[in-house]
């Protein structure tokens, strides 16, 4: 897929303008082509421009223009909204999937809609008026992430075993010290090895160092030794594949998964991500305040951060008996002696 020959001039305007005035990758780029180019498949069939059973996949959104994105009202935005939590497939490409999106995935598709007519409103100046301007987006929920506990990261790491054992055990050990994401991680150029630190390149093309202790040195250079005996690779790339490339997020989650099995932990409720949320909780357990979280995760905001400021179930329990009032019922009861007979 590629946007510059598939989108009409007024949507390719504003994915030229994220790509390389704001700096966005080819990823998030192309998946806000893949939202608008939904939206207004679906905005085509409500304006029946195209016939009603005609295959949302089907219907080419080339003849866009000012006009037909101007005509867009807010009630057609909510109606897509209720399209989306109700008849739209969770999974694409699989012939099973369940109807109707998360409120999670609702939000983002409805954030690449407000973020275009904001863009074609103040940026290219192309509205007078923002029809949606006063758009909601659907409520989420706001879930404690999952992570391992310090016991079970170490199970997941001592259980590392089979033919790829050390570059496996690297980015394992990478993961749960330095709280990676995925994408990052499989960036990541043997020049990015630079003695104590990684430069890695996170969201937005922004470079940042994230500095190694001990554990992450001594497992790359563990890898290291086997990597460099591997004779005929042509990539810069640090991880490699079984086909001697550079390794592939698919890869990672397969081995990600592979090795939490390996380890007795439950494979439907941990993920490579999942490791990432385990690192930042860890650190945080360990005394780690959260404006430095903030700079070795990555993150832009700091309300990103905090969703890993939630406590354990056992400093809960020492907080309620830190309470001045905890032993209230217990001198009530001994100075309340044996109950009085009312018969006598």
């Amino acid at each position: 897929m590629d946007y510059r020959s598939e989108a009409p001039e007024i949507i390719k305007g504003f994915l030229n303008y994220h790509g390389n005035i704001k700096g966005h990758s080819k990823l998030t780029v192309d998946e806000y082509y893949l939202d608008l180019r939904t939206f207004f498949r679906y905005m085509k069939i409500q304006k029946n421009l195209v016939p009603r059973d005609t295959n949302l996949g089907e219907i080419s959104i080339k003849d866009i223009d000012l006009d037909f994105v101007r005509s867009v009202t807010l009630n057609d935005v909510y109606d897509y909204l209720n399209y989306l939590s109700r008849d739209r497939e969770k999974y694409h490409n699989s012939e099973n999937s369940a109807l109707g999106l998360s409120a999670t995935s609702r939000a983002r598709k409805i954030s690449t809609i407000r973020s275009f007519y904001k863009y074609l409103t103040l940026k290219a100046k192309v509205l007078d008026v923002n029809p949606i301007q006063d758009l909601d987006s659907p409520k989420i929920m706001k879930a404690l992430p999952k992570y391992l506990t310090e016991e079970e990261a170490v199970r997941l790491l001592v259980n590392v075993d089979g033919p790829n054992k050390q570059r496996d055990y690297c980015i394992l050990t990478i993961f749960l010290n330095c709280g990676l994401r995925i994408s990052e991680l499989v960036g990541l150029d043997l020049s990015s090895y630079q003695g104590d630190h990684l430069r890695v390149l996170g969201k937005g093309n922004k470079e940042r160092l994230v500095y190694l202790n001990e554990a992450c040195i001594n497992a790359l250079e563990d890898y290291l030794e086997v990597r460099n005996t591997i004779a005929g690779v042509d990539t810069k790339a640090l991880f490699l594949s079984s086909r001697r490339q550079r390794i592939s997020t698919s890869t990672v989650h397969s081995l990600v998964k592979k090795h939490l099995g390996a380890a007795g932990l439950d494979t439907s409720r941990y993920s490579a991500h999942k490791l990432r949320h385990t690192a930042a909780t860890l650190m945080l357990h360990n005394g780690v305040d959260v404006r430095t979280l903030q700079e070795l995760l990555g993150h832009e905001h700091l309300n990103t951060t905090e969703i890993y400021t939630h406590v354990e179930n056992s400093d809960l329990r020492n907080a309620a008996q830190l309470s001045p009032l905890a032993n209230l019922g217990v001198v009530s009861q001994e100075n309340r002696g044996e109950p009085e007979n009312k018969n006598d």
